[in-house]
């Protein structure tokens, strides 16, 4: 327990607010000093003094004496890159989506949806609980209603620098980027001078911004005097596409549009190159890895090592708890120092204590935070952790040389060790017990927006069209679709096309192409199946590159036609922008199938309304055909009939055999 003093008017001592003593001061200054049994006084939120426990008591006295015996005393621990509210996200998906799929399919759509001041304001509490309860007294978030986010920080009483996000799209706290602009310049107005905060601007990425909002976000941090948050070459992927489009890497993108004329903090990095981390260091760019994160969304392992190596001013981040998914940088140490050996199969590469420094003194250089915090010496801020190193999991201690105990707090040490938190000299945690957050209450306003998002996603993992709508929205519309097949033969394609050609029917355009379809089915035939489609015209003019669509489709049924089959379904489609890749691990299909064909096709007008007349080869199908179909939109019931009785009368008029009729779908023929 902690000792208070009552003032004696006959002590010369000089009076301060509070004394640590008999812990191993680890203070991760120049040159590494440790000491076994050391002292850390503390006044007006100021480091005053670090020395032996007995000099400092008769220099000394202080309003409270903090006993740290079997503790380690060190450097507040800083998360150089994270998404505080997102821990309202956490384990919310599974952990077999890729990036992509991840970010575009379930993140941003949840975002979009549930993202609000209320949802910042809670979700950075509870992340400020966790990171205190866990050592860490500094961290740089970018998120939405970031000022949210700043407020919460300045309840708990930590540091941080806040970063308000911009991308070129619409976010839950803009419509345009000119919102997001204007926004964060307000934000960093009203939040300047704060003596623990600093508020500033985040453009997201190279491959979600545009130059101008570089080059504006750039001008903000110079006018305002805060650093500039982004993200940077997070995966191999992202490299090759900025290479592609934009002839650089995005970091080095990133150095033409301004990004590195004002101090900057690049999370990620993990794909830089050698040119890449020679221009970070010539920039004093700080270059934030997070190895949980990057690991689990297996986007890579940063180069730790040569980072250091090169000179790079090196953190370390926890990310996004939806990613991760704690705020626990003891955590990140660990793998920071275990990853580069196991990489490498040099055990001597990243000891102990550089992994330390970088939540540390490293950590504050990457920040642009080094001449305040990073390291226990007079004259910087009294941001300090009491760690007990007593525990079972950290039995026995060695204390023969200095370098052990680096080796306990990276290899054995864990977050729930921390006993006691200071920032600025103020407890915030004491013999593990929160002082400024009612965490009962946190957690219960956390579960209550979890509980909605549940619902949501509940939903729309049964619901195709919600799915589609979340990625990319619907273009398309179709309340009945007529259409018939029919195996006909080489001698039935020249009367069709002969037909073609009668004076009441006027073809309004005709092309050739190959469509490549994967269809995904569901063990559950009411959820309906999705169709990727690729569309690759063959004639003379047409468009060169492919086109791809998504397609929900519902299951049709037989109508009481003759002749034609009526699909009664709705039946959506919209622009395919990822990879059938993206689209398998986004919708979770029982079944997959694909279907080549090749289809001539005619458009054309009859008594008034339109069809398509497709005459179709399957490529490598069992019944590769040929194959005529026939097919119509309609928007009504009425309609529709019409249309089914026109269908009739051009199979008459071709002498097409009724006989031939397929009423399946081609994925349904026998295989």
């Amino acid at each position: 327990m902690p000792e208070v003093l009552q003032p004696d008017h006959h002590d010369h001592r000089e009076p301060i607010d509070l004394l640590l003593i008999d812990g191993t001061v680890v203070t991760m200054d120049a040159t590494y000093r440790v000491l076994p049994a050391g002292a850390v006084a503390v006044h007006q939120g100021v480091i005053v003094a670090i020395g032996e426990r007995d000099e400092l008591l008769a220099r000394y006295i202080a309003t409270e004496v903090l006993d740290c015996s079997g503790c380690a005393v060190l450097p507040g621990l800083i998360n150089g890159h994270a998404h505080v509210p997102m821990s309202l996200l956490r384990g919310m998906v599974a952990d077999y989506q890729q990036l992509d799929v991840w970010l575009l399919g379930y993140m941003f759509p949840v975002e979009s949806q549930f993202v609000t001041p209320e949802f910042s304001h809670v979700g950075a509490l509870l992340s400020c609980a966790e990171m205190l309860r866990g050592g860490t007294t500094t961290f740089v978030d970018m998120y939405y209603f970031e000022e949210e986010v700043a407020r919460a920080a300045d309840i708990a009483g930590m540091r941080a620098i806040c970063g308000q996000t911009v991308l070129r799209m619409p976010t839950p706290d803009a419509l345009s980027y000119d919102d997001g602009l204007e926004r964060a310049r307000a934000f960093i107005e009203a939040w300047l001078g704060h003596p623990r905060i600093t508020p500033t601007i985040a453009p997201h990425a190279p491959y979600t911004c545009t130059d101008q909002i570089y080059i504006e976000a750039a001008a903000l941090c110079a006018h305002f005097n805060v650093p500039l948050i982004t993200h940077l070459s997070e995966t191999a992927r992202e490299v090759q596409e900025s290479r592609n489009l934009n002839a650089a890497t995005p970091i080095g993108y990133a150095h033409r549009v301004g990004a590195f004329d004002v101090p900057c903090i690049a999370a990620h990095c993990v794909h830089a190159t050698e040119d890449d981390l020679l221009l970070m260091r010539a920039h004093g760019v700080g270059v934030v890895p997070c190895p949980s994160s990057n690991l689990k969304l297996a986007s890579g392992i940063a180069p730790y090592q040569r980072l250091l190596d090169v000179g790079v001013r090196t953190g370390l981040g926890t990310d996004g708890p939806a990613s991760n998914d704690d705020q626990d940088m003891f955590t990140e140490i660990h793998l920071a120092a275990m990853l580069p050996k196991g990489l490498t199969g040099d055990p001597t590469v990243m000891p102990a204590r550089d992994a330390l420094s970088l939540a540390t003194n490293r950590g504050a250089e990457a920040i642009h935070m080094a001449h305040q915090i990073g390291s226990l010496e007079v004259g910087k801020r009294a941001d300090v952790i009491v760690v007990r190193l007593d525990t079972l999991h950290g039995a026995p201690r060695y204390t023969y040389s200095p370098e052990t105990i680096y080796s306990q707090l990276v290899y054995s040490t864990r977050s729930a060790d921390v006993r006691d938190v200071f920032v600025d000299g103020v407890g915030l945690l004491r013999n593990h017990e929160l002082l400024t957050l009612d965490v009962p209450e946190i957690m219960q306003r956390a579960q209550q927006i979890a509980d909605q998002i549940n619902i949501f996603l509940a939903g729309r993992e049964e619901n195709l069209l919600d799915k589609i709508l979340a990625i990319g929205g619907v273009r398309q519309a179709e309340i009945f679709e007529i259409q018939v097949k029919a195996q006909i033969s080489e001698a039935d394609i020249a009367r069709i096309e002969a037909g073609l050609h009668a004076p009441d029917i006027s073809i309004t355009k005709a092309s050739e192409r190959m469509q490549y379809d994967t269809y995904f089915l569901f063990h559950k035939r009411e959820r309906g199946r999705i169709r990727i489609r690729e569309d690759r015209r063959l004639d003379p003019g047409a468009r060169l590159d492919s086109k791809y669509t998504i397609t929900l489709m519902e299951d049709g049924s037989l109508g009481d036609y003759p002749f034609a089959l009526l699909l009664s379904r709705a039946r959506y489609t919209a622009p395919a922008e990822h990879s059938t890749r993206f689209y398998r691990e986004y919708f979770h299909p029982d079944q997959e199938i694909e279907i080549e064909k090749y289809r001539r096709r005619w458009r054309i007008l009859y008594q008034n309304k339109d069809f398509a007349v497709n005459i179709d080869r399957l490529v490598g199908h069992p019944q590769p055909g040929p194959f005529l179909e026939i097919k119509s939109r309609a928007w009504g019931r009425r309609d529709a009939d019409e249309r089914a009785a026109l269908i009739g009368e051009m199979l008459q008029r071709w002498g097409v055999d009724t006989d031939n009729l397929v009423k399946q779908e081609y994925i349904e023929l026998e295989r």
